[in-house]
């Protein structure tokens, strides 16, 4: 944390000095006020004649000391604000950009709930902690101690008397700390779930309704609140006793001190300005420990929250950068050497020996059964994963060599589930290529059949997109993720299942417009129907993660029984768009 605190610890050095001034002022005040008692109202030194000038001069005293304390509280809170402000500020932006390096396996062993309170909850409760730690600590330190010193400057009686009051006072802090403590990160955890459930929810909420599933929902959702609220109760129970139990030790403090007071006053050895101001030391004291166990709240929390957020920033990356940039003589070649994959965490092979050469500018089909791992096999390409046997090469060289930047550069991917953002169309289609001129994105569009439904939009290219394209048919979003590929205008096109929602005419209309747009880019493209395939130049059959056959579609009708058995079961499609 101190990486963060430095570059800010001018604020907290000015915080503290102007807390310093505040604490301070409070502190002359009790024995200013002893004076006005003693001096100015009873005159106990002249004889039970008060001194109204006296009082007036004092008095000015106290109103001065009250304005400079109230205008270093001002300052303090000013500088305070600055130091963990921007410590939050600086903390989130790291915390955000590290998430952005996550492999996929990181990113779902954390969690999108989780990932999402730690960038908010838990940074503001470090934030928290760094401002009251700054504000509270020299607060409550200059209280305690400062009282302690004026109580023993007034009479060494009333100091010890305090002194004895502090084991007590302290065993009991430490017990509720001791107890409330544990509770501070399964609070965060059951925030977590909170999250989840609710980021689950909000996405799915058409399948919620379509299977009539909201009462569910809401019992789920109700548990785990039940539970966080719970947790919640604890704490706050635990700081229920310790406050009145602070409390009454200082109170039977204070009635120690009046007892002690009035047989000093009797004696002769102490005034009653002298029991006021004791009194007044000893709120101050009370006040300062009160203080002190909120810090201490505040600190517990926020250490828990910082162990949970630098989990997140001290994170490496699964995958390593290379020094590779690109530039080769070849331009789109990618080469499965020996290629096994097993998913991090699983022991299922999900690939096995996968050889297979793809030549620049061809176009290669991969087809098989769900879950056969044509997905995974694609996906090591601009290297999601890493092999977990054998290389991947992209134009001659091993993708783990390269810098992970310059590779997917020369990768365009367009996925079934396709993401869109809450930005306008052109913004979407433009995604992976800022700097492409209006002319490029229509002619992505047009390609990708999309422009008909954008121009009958009602602003065109300018339409803004509701929050994970809901505003669209899955098949105007497939399309607008499509021409954000072609657009991109890179070496490798794969299309991931991304014309599922299209019917066979737009399908084939796409394919046909890819041809003439990207005739150069090597295209592989995955796909459940041997319409969306047959006129590849290759089709790769995958059966168990191992490639059953490979050849165009003439050759696999003659030589694989799989793909046979896929055909006659779309032999009407294929008829009709034969």
């Amino acid at each position: 944390m101190w990486n963060y605190i430095r570059k800010y610890l001018h604020f907290a050095v000015l915080a503290a000095l102007f807390m310093f001034g505040e604490v301070l002022m409070d502190l002359l005040q009790p024995k200013i006020m002893s004076a006005i008692i003693d001096e100015g109202v009873l005159g106990v030194n002249t004889g039970g004649i008060g001194d109204l000038h006296l009082i007036w001069t004092l008095g000015i005293q106290m109103i001065g000391l009250v304005l400079f304390g109230g205008l270093c509280g001002s300052l303090n809170n000013m500088f305070v604000h600055m130091t963990g402000q921007n410590i939050g500020n600086e903390m989130r932006k790291d915390s955000f950009c590290r998430i952005m390096t996550f492999s996929f396996p990181q990113s779902d062993q954390f969690g999108t709930g989780s990932l999402v309170t730690r960038i908010t909850n838990d940074i503001t409760q470090v934030q928290n902690l760094v401002s009251q730690f700054v504000r509270g600590m020299i607060r409550t330190s200059m209280l305690m101690f400062g009282s302690i010193f004026f109580l023993f400057q007034l009479n060494r009686t009333f100091g010890r008397i305090v002194l004895c009051a502090f084991p007590f006072i302290l065993g009991t802090l430490v017990f509720c700390l001791s107890k409330a403590n544990p509770l501070f990160g399964t609070l965060q955890a059951q925030l977590d779930r909170i999250n989840a459930i609710m980021q689950e929810d909000v996405s799915g909420i058409r399948v919620i309704k379509a299977s009539v599933r909201e009462a569910y929902e809401k019992i789920r959702f109700g548990k785990a609140n039940d539970q966080l609220v719970g947790t919640q109760l604890q704490v706050l129970t635990i700081f229920a006793f310790m406050n009145p139990a602070m409390n009454a030790l200082m109170y039977v403090v204070v009635l120690m001190i009046l007892m002690a007071g009035d047989v000093k006053v009797a004696a002769g050895t102490a005034t009653p300005g002298t029991i006021i101001a004791a009194i007044t030391y000893t709120t101050q004291l009370l006040n300062g420990i009160l203080m002190l166990v909120m810090l201490f709240q505040t600190i517990s929390r926020g250490i828990a929250s910082w162990r949970r957020v630098k989990e997140v920033l001290y994170s490496q990356p699964d995958l390593k950068d290379g020094s590779f940039h690109g530039n080769t003589k070849l331009h789109g070649q990618i080469e499965f050497r020996d290629v096994s994959f097993t998913y991090p965490g699983s022991t299922q092979v999900v690939l096995k020996h996968i050889d297979l050469t793809i030549r620049p500018g061809e176009t290669v089909a991969i087809m098989g059964t769900t879950g056969c791992g044509k997905s995974s096999l694609v996906n090591l390409i601009p290297r999601f994963y890493d092999v977990t046997e054998g290389a991947v090469l992209v134009d001659g060289v091993d993708v783990r060599e390269y810098h992970q930047k310059s590779l997917r550069q020369k990768v365009s991917i367009a996925l079934q589930k396709s993401e869109l953002f809450s930005v306008s169309i052109q913004e979407n289609i433009a995604w992976g290529q800022p700097e492409a001129s209006q002319e490029m994105i229509a002619q992505a569009a047009k390609a990708a059949q999309a422009e008909p439904f954008i121009q009958s939009a009602p602003d065109g290219y300018h339409t803004m997109v509701a929050e994970r394209g809901m505003s669209l048919s899955g098949g105007q979003k497939q399309r607008i993720s499509i021409a954000r590929s072609i657009v991109k205008d890179a070496e490798i096109l794969i299309f991931d299942d991304a014309t599922s929602a299209l019917d066979l005419k737009t399908e084939a209309d796409l394919y046909a417009a890819l041809k003439e747009t990207n005739p150069e880019s090597t295209k592989i493209i995955i796909a459940q129907r041997i319409a969306s395939v047959r006129r590849a130049d290759r089709i790769v059959v995958l059966e168990g993660g191992q490639i059953a056959a490979c050849g165009t579609h003439q050759e696999l009708m003659k030589t694989c029984p799989a793909y046979q058995d896929i055909y006659d079961s779309q032999l009407g499609e294929e008829e009709l768009y034969g």
